[in-house]
């Protein structure tokens, strides 16, 4: 028996995962903001391209990431940086801004002579992909949701775990 609460698309699900890098956020910060850097160690994520012109992360940039899932193949989506504080916050939303399919964000904070890196994603409001799997299995949405949530959380994982051992190395 599943004593989880319900889950449900609408609400706007989320998952987060930290990790302490001994590294100041000077160091983990070129990490973070790197667009193609998550597909270093993300199973799912394949990596992205700038659009408009843009060459590097700023409030408002443009890029489309490139992912694939074994459950329903390959896609692109279109991303905007909506939410840009060097050293501190970087956040993009796939899809429209207004109305996301999802938003993604890395938080830094300096801890001891360390960085805290936060990384959090949402779902929704827009629909996405997992909708399809929805559709087809109502009665299971909230299962659906807790195990997409979970393949992100461990992609989320492997990215930290990655950016740590980046700047470490580097420090």
């Amino acid at each position: 028996m599943d004593d989880r609460p319900e889950l449900r698309y609408g609400d706007c699900p989320t998952t987060e995962v930290d990790v302490l890098v001994d590294a100041p956020p000077g160091a983990v910060w070129p990490l973070v903001s790197d667009i193609q850097l998550p597909s270093r160690f993300s199973v799912e994520f394949a990596g992205a391209d700038w659009l408009d012109g843009a060459t590097e992360a700023a409030l408002g940039a443009r890029f489309v990431g490139r992912n694939a899932h074994d459950a329903i193949g390959s896609w692109e989506t279109v991303c905007t940086i909506s939410a840009y504080e060097p050293g501190a916050t970087f956040e993009w939303t796939v899809g429209e801004l207004e109305d996301p399919s999802s938003a993604w964000r890395y938080t830094l904070r300096a801890e001891g002579t360390g960085t805290r890196v936060g990384m959090w994603m949402r779902m929704g409001p827009a629909r996405s992909g997992i909708n399809t799997a929805i559709d087809a299995m109502p009665d299971k949405e909230s299962r659906i949701l807790y195990r997409r949530l979970s393949e992100h959380r461990a992609n989320m994982e492997r990215t930290l775990l990655g950016i740590k051992e980046l700047a470490e190395r580097a420090s």
